[in-house]
């Protein structure tokens, strides 16, 4: 019964999301040679809506523990789901957001997510597409835009703790912005490349302000604990190293 209360759910949920999604990817579109702030207002709108259905169709819970400040940092996520990528333009009001560059191509959300200011990420691109990659990175923290990395690579399984990418290292350095991570446990009810979706509670933990400059072990070490503050600790001891 619970699984099938969950599947009708769920089933409803996808229909409502599909929608607006559509909706607000047009809507983005069309508003690209009128006005960005009506583009922002489109993406706004469906992360609105995003958390409106998951409250009350799924059944989600939000609860935040600590302050995220709407101000030119880089932020990393812990990544269990596309909830969390979803929820960032309700987390902030314009954050720049890094994407893998096939995410692009998608008919009409693509040309949305550009015009918004995403940040493509070609990882087989080589030294050009890192240089472009920072100085739209740089271009977003000039006009106080957060910055939102999910340093994982992928989504990972709520009790999964990788190690961080080698990008993370490299967008660090580059850029000597102080890094706040957030932990999020979202894979409990919102599972990756699962469709059917469970009620319960989501929650972010945000972590110790890491100050720009240290060496590359120390970030990653102090980074990679805090994202994974939410998972069980026997997950962090069979994980493998984090540098």
């Amino acid at each position: 019964m619970r699984y099938t209360i969950a599947l009708l759910r769920s089933i409803l949920f996808w229909i409502l999301f599909v929608i607006m999604s559509g909706i607000s990817s047009i809507g983005a579109v069309i508003s690209l040679p009128i006005s960005h702030h009506a583009t922002i207002w489109f993406v706004r709108i469906w992360a609105q809506f995003h958390r409106l259905i998951c409250r009350f169709v799924l059944g989600h819970k939000i609860v935040v523990e600590g302050e995220m400040p709407d101000i030119p940092v880089l932020y990393v996520f812990k990544h269990e789901g596309a909830f969390e990528t979803i929820e960032q333009p309700m987390l902030f009001k314009h954050p720049a957001v890094f994407a893998k560059e096939q995410l692009f191509s998608i008919p009409v959300w693509g040309q949305a997510a550009a015009f918004y200011g995403l940040i493509p990420v070609d990882r087989d691109g080589g030294g050009k597409a890192m240089r472009a990659m920072l100085n739209a990175a740089k271009a977003a923290l000039a006009k106080d835009r957060p910055l939102v990395l999910f340093a994982e690579g992928t989504r990972v399984p709520h009790g999964k703790a990788p190690p961080l990418r080698s990008g993370f290292a490299g967008v660090y350095r580059m850029l000597g912005v102080p890094v706040i991570p957030v932990a999020v446990n979202s894979g409990l009810v919102y599972p990756p490349r699962r469709w059917v979706k469970w009620p319960g509670t989501i929650t972010y933990r945000i972590g110790e302000t890491i100050p720009a400059g240290l060496p590359r072990e120390e970030a990653e070490e102090r980074v990679w604990r805090a994202i994974n503050a939410l998972n069980p600790p026997e997950a962090l001891l069979e994980s493998e190293s984090p540098a």
